[in-house]
């Protein structure tokens, strides 16, 4: 089949992510003979500058990471909710939902310890190595893409007359940025030399390491970080607010290593990040299939998959969280799915239905049964906010959506794969330049995952402190008869594992192309969401009965898919997700990887 790029295959490395600088830093890092694992490290503070609308050192990552030989694991980093952030603490303030910006919504940052312990544990390259390219372009500039310029603008007023530090970054002489203008972050460049400078004289690569971890959460770091969580800040509330993050909170926490949860679908393992995540909503999706699929792409295909997403994703507001123990192992069982899947009918369902495992009574939030039909509410612009509005925004926190109805991101995605074997899938997000002021000593922001948690009590994603948010970041790792074969994963909060869903079926149904997956064509295939479930971002509305479909989706699908009773909404013919992906044949050693064409930025590198 035609697609817009072909499948890059190879034997020596191979790297995908959303932007193409960070896909040729990691490559550079392979080409200096790093492994995956440094060149993902390297890649993903790259992302941290040119995509700043959409990730930050001080935001959060799920990392998969699968070593030659070895078994896949999670390295989590989400940070905790602080020790001031309890639900008494968000209602005493007048608060139903955590805002969508500022410092009330920011977790303790993960981001940043959690590719440290990547590094120290499973690279070979020093700190300096790694961070030589970020440094780089944030000190001598890079060309943007369109999509920062936009964001900016989107908070011009915001940034000038109250985020004065984000200003000085991101409108440097009042100028927001623009392609083939250079756009410098010279206060994130002496964030990193400092660091290097500081941690030089430790000793060995992995003190060194261990030092710029000690820096991060008790030093220059840590307390500029602090400082700027008690400043009052103006947030999406349109009232100022400080924030609950202290030293001893960013001093006692780490980022960690746990089992994934798995599924084994048609000979496949699909491997991912907990129930802290939303990433078992797609091992649900997987589960909920019947024996014989319909065919690839009929209304009937099409059907199935969106009221089997409903169902999971109903399970994950009622189930997923930190705070609470997730009877996973139920929600995956198939007496659990036989009864799930008898649920779907012939027609769509506009009901949210989470089920009850082992007999459990589901419980949800408040706010859960919300419908967004505010004024103003575009279903292609569902996803992580992009955009930092203000409270006279008929939908505030929710992104603007350009003429064409494309999304405009949200999120980055990082996928490496290299010639001894080593795999690894990563997420990052969080910490964007709208979600909270620049600190002014550091050139980035902190994050806002709170705002994903509810100011409910007694449930799995209640606030809690000490207990992560949940996340809808959700990378993944997919084994073949117990090996690994494909990483990949995309930005686009809730849509996440419902894009990934359609690109994983796509690629393993499909007839292989030059021996191997067809990559480029599952990422190019018209794809489609829907939101008939809460929005796990401010304000948290959801749309019963939804989908939207790309145009190019056949119109005797979209017609049948009316005919069900779907609410359909045609968006561009490239509008529907950012998706990565890395693979390797276990049995030639052969490498592949494609890149999302969505966006014009995404880009896959090897050889």
């Amino acid at each position: 089949m035609f697609t817009t790029r072909p499948t890059l295959q190879g034997t020596f490395g191979m790297v995908s992510s959303t932007h193409w600088l960070a896909s040729q830093s990691a490559m550079a890092v392979l080409e200096d003979g790093g492994t995956a694992f440094d060149a993902a490290v390297a890649g993903a503070f790259v992302l941290h500058v040119v995509e700043p609308h959409l990730n930050g050192p001080a935001g959060e990552v799920p990392i998969l990471l699968a070593p030659a030989g070895g078994e896949v694991r999670v390295l989590c980093g989400q940070g905790v909710a602080p020790a001031g952030a309890t639900i008494a603490h968000y209602r005493a303030l007048g608060l139903t939902l955590v805002p969508g910006t500022g410092p009330l919504a920011a977790a303790v940052p993960g981001s940043f310890d959690a590719w440290m312990l990547l590094l120290r544990d499973h690279g070979t390259k020093s700190l300096a190595d790694v961070l030589k390219y970020a440094i780089g372009y944030a000190e001598h500039g890079h060309a943007p893409v369109e999509r920062v310029g936009e964001t900016v603008e989107s908070v011009r007023e915001l940034f000038e007359t109250e985020w004065t530090s984000s200003a000085e970054v991101f409108l440097p002489g009042g100028q927001a940025p623009r392609p083939g203008a250079l756009l410098r972050n010279p206060a994130l460049a002496a964030t990193w030399k400092r660091l290097l400078a500081e941690v030089s004289r430790a000793g060995d690569r992995v003190a060194q390491i261990e030092a710029a971890r000690a820096v991060w959460r008790s030093g220059f770091i840590a307390e500029a970080l602090v400082r700027q969580a008690r400043r009052p800040t103006l947030d999406v509330t349109g009232e100022r607010h400080t924030g609950t993050l202290t030293a001893d909170d960013l001093a006692t926490w780490s980022a960690t290593y746990e089992a994934p949860a798995t599924y084994d679908w048609n000979g496949w393992t699909v491997c991912k990040a907990g129930p802290w995540s939303q990433g078992p909503v797609l091992l649900q999706q997987l589960a909920l299939l019947p024996p014989e699929l319909p065919r690839y792409g009929s209304a009937d295909y099409v059907h199935l998959l969106i009221e089997g997403c409903k169902l999971a994703m109903a399970d994950r507001e009622a189930w997923y969280g930190d705070a609470a123990e997730v009877p996973l192992d139920e929600l995956l069982s198939d007496a659990y799915n036989a009864g799930r899947r008898a649920l779907i009918g012939d027609k769509a369902s506009y009901e949210l239905r989470p089920g009850a495992p082992s007999g459990r009574v589901p419980r949800l939030s408040q706010y859960a049964r919300v419908v967004a039909d505010e004024p103003g509410f575009d279903p292609m612009g569902v996803g992580e906010p992009t955009v930092a509005k203000g409270p006279t925004s008929p939908v505030p926190g929710e992104p603007d959506v350009g003429a064409d109805g494309a999304t405009r991101g949200d999120t980055c995605h990082l996928d490496v794969v290299d010639r001894w074997g080593n795999m690894v899938a990563a997420t990052p997000s969080g910490g964007w330049l709208q979600s909270n002021p620049v600190v002014p000593e550091l050139g980035f922001p902190l994050g806002t995952r709170l705002q994903m948690t509810w100011l409910d009590e007694g449930l799995p994603n209640s606030l809690t402190p000490g207990r992560r948010p949940r996340t809808t970041l959700t990378p993944s790792i997919a084994l073949r008869d117990g090996v690994p074969v494909l990483a990949f994963g995309t930005p686009g909060g809730d849509q996440q594992d419902q894009w990934q869903l359609h690109f994983f079926l796509a690629a393993a149904l499909r007839p292989p192309v030059r021996g191997g997956l067809d990559l480029q064509g599952a990422i190019d295939a018209p794809n489609w969401h829907n939101d008939s479930f809460p929005g796990s971002f401010y304000p948290r509305g959801m749309r019963p009965g939804s989908v939207t479909v790309e145009s190019r989706t056949d119109p005797v699908v979209v017609e049948e898919l009316r005919r069900r009773g779907h609410d359909v909404t045609v968006g561009g013919a490239w509008s529907e997700g950012r998706l990565c992906a890395v693979a390797r044949d276990p049995e030639t050693g052969v490498l592949s990887a494609a890149a999302n064409p969505r966006g014009m930025q995404g880009y896959a590198v090897g050889r």
